[in-house]
C-alpha cells in the first residue's frame, strides 16, 4: 500500500473503531448506573437505553452512504461525527432514563460506516481494498475487546456520565482526523463491493443462503446485547466488585481469541467453514445453558463467558467471509449494507426484548429468548450449502462501452478456477470469484490487456 493508502486506512480504521468504542463503553457498567436513575428500575427501559443506537443504526446506515454518493463522503462523516458528539452530551446530562434513551438515539443517527467504507474504498487500490477493508473490521473488534476491559476502570474514575462526555469529546476531535489526515478522493464514485445499490436489493433478499446468515448476525447481535443486562449482575452477586469485573472479561477475551486462531485457519485452509461455523453456533447455545445454570457463581459465568466469546469471536470473523462467498459478486455492497443493519436491528431487540423479558420473568425467561434464537440459527446453519472455497478478486481495466464489458465477463468467467465475473465498465473494475487452486491469474491479466 502507498502511503496516502496506509494513512488513509490508518485515520479511517481509527474514527470507525472510536465511534464503535462510544458504543461499547458502557455495556458492562449501564445496569448499575441505571438502578439510580429515575425509571431505571425499568428494565424494559434499560434494555432501550441500551439497544436505541441500533434501531437508528439499522434505518440510517444505507442512506447515509447514498447520501455520501451525492454530497461526498467526508461531508456525511463530518454530520455523522456532529450527530455522535450531540447525542453523548445528551445521555452524559441525561436526569433520567428517558433522557438516555434520547441521546443515544441520536448517537445512533451518526451512521457513517457506510459512508466510511465508501470513502476508503475511493482512497484505495482494487488490490489493496480488502486490506483496508479487513483493517477495519480488525478495529471493531479490538475496540470491543478494549471498551470491556477498561470499562469499569473509566465508570470508577468519572462514571458513566463523563464516559458520556468523553466520547461526545472524542468524536470532536476525529473530526479534525477527518480534516487534516483523512487525504481528499481524486475521484469518488460508487462501488459495488462497499456499497448497497437500490437495484440489487432483490438479488440480496432473495438469496435463501444469505437470509441465514442475516438471521445470524441478527441473533447474534441479539444474543450479545441481551446479556449485557444480565452479566454484569450476576458477577456482582457472586461477590465481585464492579471495578474488579475486568479480571474476568481481560482474561476471557484474551484466550477466546487464542483458542479461535487454529479454528479459523482449519476452516479457511481446509475448506471446512460450514462445520466450524455450525459447531461455533452450538457453542453459543451451549454457553447460554451454562450461563442459566451457573447464574451468581463467579466460576461457573466465567466458563460460560468464555466459551461464549470464543464462539462468538469465530462468528464475527467468519461471517462476513461467508457474506463475500455467497453474495453476487456484483452485489458484494448490497449484500453487505442488509447484513450490517439487521446486525444493528438485532442489536435493538435484544437489549429491548431481553429488559421485557428480565423485568417481567427472570433472568431464566433473558437465557430461554436467547437458546430460542440460537436453535433456529443452530438449525439454519446446519442445513444450509456449504459454501465454495473461493475469495473476490478486483481488477483495473480501461474505459469501454457495455457491450464490450459484457463480452470480457464471459470470457473472464470462462478461464479455469473463475466460478464468476462481472466487469463493470462505469467503475473500471472486473469482480472475480476465483478458486485461488486453479485460478489462472496470468490469464486474467492478459484479458485485461496487462493491467492487474
Amino acid at each position: 500500500m502507498s502511503p496516502i493508502e496506509l494513512r488513509a486506512t490508518a485515520g479511517l480504521a481509527g474514527i470507525y473503531g472510536l465511534r464503535m468504542f462510544g458504543m461499547f463503553i458502557i455495556l458492562p457498567v449501564f445496569a448499575f448506573y441505571a438502578e439510580h436513575l429515575p425509571g431505571g428500575s425499568n428494565y424494559t427501559l434499560v434494555g432501550i437505553a441500551l439497544g436505541a443506537y441500533g434501531l437508528t443504526q439499522a434505518i440510517l446506515q444505507i442512506p447515509f452512504g447514498w447520501l455520501s454518493d451525492r454530497i461526498g463522503r467526508k461531508p456525511v462523516i463530518y454530520i455523522g461525527l456532529i450527530l455522535f458528539a450531540a447525542g453523548s452530551f445528551v445521555a452524559a446530562s441525561a436526569t433520567d432514563i428517558y433522557w438516555v434513551i434520547f441521546g443515544r438515539v441520536i448517537q445512533g443517527a451518526g451512521a457513517i460506516s457506510a459512508a466510511v467504507m465508501a470513502l476508503a474504498a475511493d482512497l484505495t487500490r482494487e488490490e489493496h481494498r480488502t486490506k483496508a477493508m479487513a483493517t477495519i473490521g480488525m478495529t471493531i473488534g479490538a475496540t470491543f475487546a478494549l471498551s470491556l476491559i477498561v470499562a469499569p476502570a473509566l465508570n470508577r474514575l468519572i462514571g458513566v456520565p463523563g464516559i458520556f462526555a468523553m466520547t461526545g469529546v472524542l468524536a470532536l476531535l476525529a473530526m479534525a482526523v477527518v480534516y487534516k489526515i483523512i487525504p481528499n478522493p481524486l475521484i469518488s464514485r460508487f462501488h459495488s463491493d462497499t456499497e448497497a445499490s437500490s437495484g440489487r436489493f432483490g438479488n440480496v433478499l432473495h438469496n435463501p443462503e444469505l437470509l441465514r446468515l442475516d438471521f445470524g448476525v441478527f441473533a447474534l447481535h441479539a444474543v450479545l446485547m441481551a446479556l449485557w443486562l444480565v452479566v454484569p449482575l450476576s458477577l456482582r452477586k457472586s461477590g465481585l466488585a464492579v471495578d474488579s469485573h475486568w479480571q474476568v472479561y481481560f482474561p476471557v477475551l484474551l484466550f477466546s481469541m487464542v483458542l479461535i486462531v487454529p479454528a479459523i485457519i482449519y476452516a479457511e485452509k481446509k475448506a471446512k467453514l460450514k462445520p466450524v461455523f455450525t459447531i461455533a453456533v452450538a457453542l453459543l447455545l451451549a454457553s447460554q445453558v451454562l450461563l442459566a445454570y451457573t447464574f451468581e457463581s463467579l466460576w461457573g459465568t466465567a466458563a460460560a463467558l468464555l466459551v461464549f466469546f470464543a464462539a462468538f469471536n469465530l462468528l464475527e470473523a467468519t461471517l462476513p467471509s461467508l457474506i463475500s462467498k455467497i453474495a453476487p459478486v456484483g452485489a458484494k455492497g448490497t449484500a453487505i449494507g442488509v447484513y450490517s443493519s439487521v446486525q444493528f436491528l438485532g442489536a435493538f431487540v435484544g437489549a429491548t426484548a431481553g429488559g421485557y423479558l428480565f423485568e417481567h420473568h427472570g433472568s431464566s425467561a433473558l437465557f430461554a429468548f436467547c437458546g430460542i434464537l440460537l436453535m433456529l440459527w443452530l438449525l439454519f446453519a446446519a442445513t444450509m450449502k456449504a459454501p465454495a472455497a473461493v475469495r473476490t478478486r478486483m481488477y483495473h481495466v480501461e474505459e469501454m462501452d457495455t457491450g464490450k464489458a459484457s463480452g470480457l465477463s464471459r470470457q473472464l468467467a470462462a478461464l479455469p478456477g473463475v466460478h464468476e465475473a462481472l466487469v463493470l465498465a462505469s467503475e473500471g473494475v472486473a469482480y472475480l470469484k476465483v478458486d485461488m487452486r486453479g485460478f489462472d491469474e496470468e490469464g486474467v491479466v492478459q484479458l485485461l490487456g496487462g493491467e492487474a
